[in-house]
Order: C-alpha cells, then sequence, then structure tokens
C-alpha cells in the first residue's frame, strides 16, 4: 500500500527555520510537492521536485527561503524552511505522483497519494 508520512512540524518563532521530512512507502513515486493550507483557506502549492532532483519548483511566496530535496535510497523528501513568517503557519502535506510527468505541475489534483499532513506554527 503506498504511503506518506510527514514528521518534522512544530511551533517557531519568526525568522526561525523547521525542516519537515515526508517518508514513501509501498510505491514507485515520481514527481513529489509539498502543499500547505492554513485555517479557512484553499490548500495551496509550496514546492516540488522531479524524481532526478534535477528540477524544482517553488511558490513564489517561498521561493528564496524554502528548499526541497530528496533521497531516493532512503525514499525520503525535505522541506527545508528558512526565514519562517506567521503567514507559513499551515498544516504541511506531501503528495506524489506515481507515474512519470516531465512537467512539476503545482495542481495538487494530480497528485495521487498523500500524507496526513504535519502542522507548523510560526508565532510573532
Amino acid at each position: 500500500q503506498e504511503q506518506l508520512v510527514e514528521s518534522g512540524g512544530g511551533l517557531v518563532q519568526a525568522g526561525g527555520s523547521l525542516r519537515l521530512s515526508c517518508a514513501t512507502s509501498g510505491g514507485a513515486f515520481y514527481n513529489m510537492a509539498w502543499f500547505r493550507q492554513a485555517p479557512g483557506k484553499e490548500r495551496e502549492f509550496v514546492a516540488a521536485i522531479n524524481v532526478g532532483s534535477t528540477n524544482t519548483n517553488y511558490a513564489r511566496s517561498v521561493k528564496g527561503r524554502f528548499t526541497i530535496s530528496r533521497d531516493n535510497a532512503k525514499r525520503t523528501v525535505d522541506l527545508i524552511m528558512n526565514s519562517l513568517k506567521p503567514e507559513d503557519t499551515a498544516v504541511y502535506y506531501c503528495a506524489a505522483q506515481n507515474y512519470y510527468n516531465g512537467y512539476l505541475t503545482v495542481d495538487g489534483r494530480s497528485y495521487q497519494t498523500w500524507g496526513q499532513g504535519t502542522q507548523v506554527t510560526v508565532s510573532s
């Protein structure tokens, strides 16, 4: 059974850093991504990475502050978040595509497998 499990969320002060990790199991995953959803808001794309780590895509709001990476041997995908802001507060979800796609889509409907989410809270 395909499964994604996120970890690393927590409470941090503005300006601080957190590292989220997504452990994958049970399937072959190609493009991987992180999304987030704040209370009362729609889910939004954060970052994506292709299977060979040769291409990444970031939301404008996090570009330059967040870095996505993956280790295919360990079957993990990480999101390093620096210079965190209160508006980064959200539940962060790991998502995976189980088929090859040469385009790093920002549309969550293109990702077939999702984790349960991990809460990130940034205090001002």
